[in-house]
């Protein structure tokens, strides 16, 4: 279940991702070769933006390792790309970290962290991206029923004090 919720997520803030008009650029033909199903040019297309700091690149890369499109799965890549574009407040890779940290794939397993993220990421989403911020509800909602109360106090206050990185 949480396997079709998450790629449900990836599909939707891909998509939406090509839905405006905009100049092409690296990003854009990057995202255009992963629709086709072409990872190594995307791969080639993202990875400089991803390491020069561009969020949704992240975010892309962190999905890719995740699912093994275009190389072997990697979940501690995966992870790692991930915990980049969320650290900059892009909701997207906060709700598939969260997902990580749920389950504990390329993490130790940590609710605490994952409500975290799900309550960050349900700030940030845009009024367009209403679909992905529900899921994002759906996920924390259902993690709270299996937390403590304690639990669940913790994570409200971390993502209280929580601030994305400016680097």
């Amino acid at each position: 279940m949480k396997e079709r919720i998450k790629a449900a997520l990836v599909s939707l803030v891909l998509s939406m991702s090509l839905a405006a008009p905009v100049a092409a650029g690296p990003f854009e033909d990057g995202m255009d070769a992963y629709k086709r199903g072409d990872y190594a040019a995307a791969l080639q297309l993202l990875r400089p933006l991803a390491e020069r700091g561009n969020a949704p690149s992240q975010y892309v890369l962190g999905s890719m390792f995740e699912n093994g499109r275009g190389m072997a799965e990697d979940y501690v890549e995966a992870v790692k790309w991930y915990r980049m574009a969320s650290e900059r407040g892009y909701a997207p890779s906060m709700v598939s970290l969260g997902f990580m940290f749920e389950i504990g794939l390329g993490v130790p397993q940590n609710y605490v962290e994952a409500h975290k993220l799900f309550s960050l990421a349900i700030t940030r989403f845009t009024a367009a991206e209403i679909g992905a911020r529900d899921l994002a509800v759906k996920s924390r909602d259902s993690l709270a029923s299996q937390m403590t109360a304690a639990q669940v106090a913790e994570a409200q206050r971390l993502a209280r004090e929580w601030k994305p990185t400016t680097h």
